[in-house]
């Protein structure tokens, strides 16, 4: 396997074959093997997350998953996304311009130019495949965003869902948002329905157990083969949906109101570096009233709305930390 191809090609017959049997040779399939000392290769994509939101950037919100994996790596400060759902999923899995793999846009808004039409062009090949074709299990667990709206139906065609782009195993959501209490979920190219019967089910919960159980699966049957599992949920995404329990740890967090609450931030940044010492505090967007002018009996929906999302982003820290618990278990 030279691995300047793929698919690879069928290799050639190694072995011979004569008029008789006692004159042939047969030699044995050779099947994938991965390179030596492979790792596994978790990767963790978050939607609608701001630079100013995880504790681990001086946010407002504690998330010790991601503090943990920062702390055994590297934090970066000028990582640019295209900060819209689609065009950010398929630069990242196939490693092109947005625009070169057709994805200028969400695949709702597509249009009939090349830039744009959101059909992923078949010699762009997702970093699943490439990793599929070298050895590797391969699973995606969660937001996929990245098949053309006309294509999204349990009809297919199928080649440009995430099983077939490089992914042995997917469990998730095709679109763009959903329910986390009653998601579209769709189990390989099967629609299903895991919330029926059950009150305490959240989407993202449901991800991550799935994500788990493939992850021990995998290492069970086939240990000798490296895993590549793509976890990318549709939190913080809209809806914003968590139980109450977790409202409640943000319960007055955010009563400062946003003016303040945005110096705080600031202040953060520079005390860990994350911004330069010399950077100056953006001006409050003209179209956002101040918070002092803002009527008082909106303010509680505000502030609630604050609290809210604080509570789902706190809530998916910890359910990808149930992952990477997974992983270090194994």
């Amino acid at each position: 396997m030279s691995g300047d191809r793929l698919p690879n090609p069928t290799p050639p017959f190694a072995g011979t074959v004569g008029r008789l049997l006692d004159e042939s040779e047969a030699v044995a399939l050779q099947g994938l093997r991965p390179p030596a000392d492979a790792p596994n290769v978790v990767l963790i994509l978050l939607d609608d997350v701001g630079f100013g939101t995880c504790s681990t950037f001086g946010g407002p919100v504690p998330t010790p998953t991601v503090d943990r994996v920062a702390r055994a790596g590297l934090r970066y400060n000028q990582f640019h996304t295209t900060a819209l759902c689609s065009p950010t999923r398929a630069a990242l899995l196939t490693g092109r311009n947005h625009h070169a793999v057709h994805m200028g846009g969400i695949t709702e808004i597509a249009n009939s130019f090349p830039g744009y039409d959101s059909a992923i062009p078949k010699e762009a090949a997702t970093v699943a495949e490439i990793l599929r074709g070298h050895g590797y299990s391969t699973g995606a667990f969660g937001k996929w965003h990245l098949t053309p709206s006309w294509e999204q139906s349990p009809a297919g065609p199928f080649d440009r869902w995430p099983t077939g782009m490089g992914f042995d195993r997917f469990y998730g959501i095709i679109g763009a948002e959903a329910s986390h209490w009653e998601p579209a979920v769709y189990d390989q190219t099967t629609p299903i329905e895991p919330h029926l019967g059950r009150d305490d089910y959240h989407l993202t919960e449901d991800l991550a157990d799935q994500a788990i159980t493939w992850i021990q699966r995998q290492q069970a049957s086939a240990p000798h083969r490296p895993f590549f599992c793509y976890f990318a949920p549709a939190a913080v995404h809209a809806p914003h949906h968590v139980a109450p329990e977790w409202i409640e740890r943000f319960e007055g967090t955010f009563d400062q109101g946003w003016d303040r609450l945005r110096t705080e931030i600031y202040e953060r940044q520079i005390a860990l570096g994350v911004i330069p010492p010399d950077t100056t505090l953006t001006p409050r967007p003209a179209q956002i009233p101040a918070w002092e002018d803002y009527p008082d009996k909106y303010k509680p929906v505000a502030t609630r709305l604050m609290e809210v999302f604080a509570a789902f982003m706190a809530h998916t820290d910890a359910q990808v930390g149930r992952v990477l618990d997974a992983v270090d278990q194994l």
